[in-house]
């Protein structure tokens, strides 16, 4: 006798990721630079986010600033019939996702909402295979909420060696920090469908997926900066901020492996203070879980041996202790000897 199909089946996923899914593409087209290669990876990504759906108005593009891509957005939107957006001003990622999210928002149909940068290193073809499993969560494990990340295999190559460093820290100490709030709070971390290779989630990955009811509560609700300039919010730990807000709406966290370009194509990391924005990744979810002080200069002893940063010497030993500086001035930690923070155990 032929059982039915389950119900998170590659069919069911194929039919929802097409008709019921949403995707956000953030664009950012700096006024002062050659963007001719940043369009053609754009108009790629939308092709294959096209091909994606069934609805190209489900795909809504949005211009962070007049002036960083307006023109390129709706000369996009107009050919090919995706919705579209454009941000007043240039305030970074998570508020041009949030515009975005809001817009899609209003389609009662939409029940997955995704967030694809514009960059091409996010493969539309592969978002079934989150829909698929927030499917699973939801229907064959009980969740009413879930957060889906898109992991990537490998930080340090699509990225480089320095970055990859940099977010392995960032995602540890946000791991810790949601375990102290699950403690706190009387409510397990939820990590059964978040099993990963290593020890900590890709939680900086950009390639999210979020059910309706998260969506509200990360993108939709006012937003709050815990005292941290709004760049930091916005721009800096907008990773971040998706992750916690999704945390503390409930959601079960789930990864799904997913496929990076070797050597992403185009990156603005290099334009950014890169110090202040790995210190803004961790300082505000600490801000917003309301970690002590004394618990996160602990994270930074325990984390900042254990990256390969510190080899690198000096340069790696001085990165990392310039990002602990940064956070000492907004947590009033103590002083520490720079080689304090970096020294690990005497043997390995």
């Amino acid at each position: 006798m032929t059982q039915p199909l389950p119900a998170a089946s590659a069919a069911a996923a194929r039919d929802a990721s097409r008709r019921t899914t949403g995707i956000v593409i953030p664009v950012y087209l700096p006024p002062e630079m050659d963007d001719t290669d940043a369009i053609a990876l754009l108009e790629d990504n939308l092709a294959a986010c096209m091909a994606a759906v069934d609805d190209p108005a489900t795909i809504c593009l949005v211009a962070d600033g007049t002036d960083c891509g307006a023109t390129v957005v709706h000369a996009l939107a107009s050919r090919h019939g995706t919705d579209f957006v454009v941000s007043p001003t240039n305030r970074g990622k998570l508020h041009a996702l949030r515009l975005g999210m809001e817009r899609l928002g209003e389609r009662a149909r939409l029940q997955w909402f995704a967030t694809i940068d514009a960059d091409g290193d996010h493969f539309a073809n592969e978002l079934v295979n989150l829909v698929r499993a927030g499917i699973y969560a939801q229907q064959e494990r009980g969740a009413t909420g879930v957060h889906v990340l898109g992991r990537r295999i490998s930080r340090h190559r699509p990225m480089g060696w320095l970055r990859g460093e940099l977010e392995e820290l960032a995602d540890r100490v946000l791991l810790d920090a949601m375990a102290y709030d699950a403690a706190i709070r009387d409510r397990p971390l939820r990590l059964a469908l978040a099993t990963t290779l290593e020890e900590f989630p890709d939680f900086h990955s950009g390639f999210k997926l979020f059910s309706r009811q998260v969506m509200e509560a990360v993108f939709l609700r006012p937003p709050d900066f815990c005292g941290v300039d709004e760049s930091a919010y916005y721009r800096h730990g907008c990773e971040a901020v998706m992750t916690v807000e999704a945390h503390l709406a409930g959601a079960d966290l789930v990864l799904v492996n997913r496929t990076t370009l070797n050597e992403q194509p185009v990156s603005t990391f290099g334009r950014l203070d890169r110090e202040r924005l790995v210190a803004d990744k961790i300082v505000w979810p600490c801000r917003r879980l309301k970690v002590p002080p004394h618990f996160l200069d602990q994270w930074l002893c325990n984390h900042m041996p254990r990256l390969l940063l510190p080899t690198l010497v000096p340069e790696g030993k001085r990165e990392l202790v310039a990002i602990r500086q940064l956070i000492a001035a907004e947590y009033d930690l103590p002083a520490i000897a720079p080689d304090d923070l970096t020294m690990g155990p005497l043997f390995l």
